[in-house]
């Protein structure tokens, strides 16, 4: 098994990681290396570890094997933020009080917010066009409001390293394209590495430099959308026969009949598909 090895561009290096749930292995084997300022995509079935491995990132699980920064030692409470899944909205809190919850690991023994604290709040609010919802309730939010407040919080964390849990799960196409372009743009405003669990395929493809693909706790393959969005090894990992096509540039992974037997091509465009259906009319 071959070590990651850090680089001045590293921002994180996992080697051999693994997580157990009463003796039974649901992470194994992990090696990874996060390189600064990208974007990496988490991708599998679910149960596949995805969650598991954030969680175990940032100490939420206990695990075993080597977790590292870029320069050096174990992450501390600040290095790491982690926006989860399904955040709980305490009911009577308003915006500014949740975003201020991702200063906790900033806090002296008082554990009290200073006024530096309320400033960063104050200024991630705004950047992320929520400077007017401050003082509204967080249960009064909609969906795509409530997710962006979410990362308010992570991002007052002021970590270099943000890890995405479904960050689109239960919103529309909408908002899911709002909120990934957000994330994408705070990325490269200020260098943060970002890694997301993702559960839709195309979407992983289109946002991140590199995709992680989880099979059953271990990692399948890690490289390029390109490299890993390969027909035979995704229908292998999920379980059910897929096609991948390229529509305006962009990798877009469908299911497959089950029927139909798997010959893999390289990914067509639909635009050819149709010309080529057209082809087929003026023929005959």
């Amino acid at each position: 098994m071959s070590i990651p090895t850090l680089t001045p561009s590293s921002a994180l290096r996992v080697h051999d990681l693994r997580v157990a749930y009463d003796g039974t292995e649901v992470l194994r084997g992990v090696d990874l290396e996060l390189r600064t300022g990208e974007w990496l995509g988490l991708i599998g079935p679910n149960g596949s570890g995805k969650s598991t491995l954030l969680r175990a990132l940032v100490g939420l699980v206990p695990s075993a094997g080597g977790v590292e920064l870029g320069q050096g030692g174990r992450p501390g409470p600040t290095d790491l933020s982690l926006m989860p899944q399904s955040p709980e909205l305490p009911p009577g809190m308003t915006v500014v009080e949740y975003v201020l919850l991702g200063r906790t690991a900033h806090l002296g023994w008082l554990r009290q917010e200073s006024a530096a604290d309320r400033r960063v709040a104050t200024d991630v609010l705004r950047r992320l066009g929520l400077a007017s919802f401050a003082g509204r309730p967080v249960l009064q939010l909609s969906g795509g409001e409530a997710q962006r407040v979410v990362i308010a919080r992570a991002l007052a964390q002021q970590s270099p390293v943000l890890l995405l849990d479904e960050p689109t799960s239960a919103l529309d196409v909408g908002h899911q394209v709002e909120v990934l372009e957000l994330v994408d743009e705070l990325r490269h405003e200020d260098g943060l590495t970002v890694v997301a669990a993702m559960h839709d395929l195309g979407t992983a493809a289109r946002y991140s430099d590199r995709l992680a693909l989880l099979d059953r706790g271990s990692l399948a393959a890690v490289g390029a959308p390109r490299e890993v969005l390969e027909e035979d090894l995704v229908s292998r990992v999920y379980g059910h026969p897929v096609r991948v096509h390229e529509l305006d540039g962009h990798l877009v992974v469908v299911p497959a009949p089950r029927a139909a037997r798997h010959t893999p091509t390289a990914p067509v465009s639909l635009a050819d598909r149709r010309q080529g259906a057209q082809t087929d009319q003026e023929v005959s």
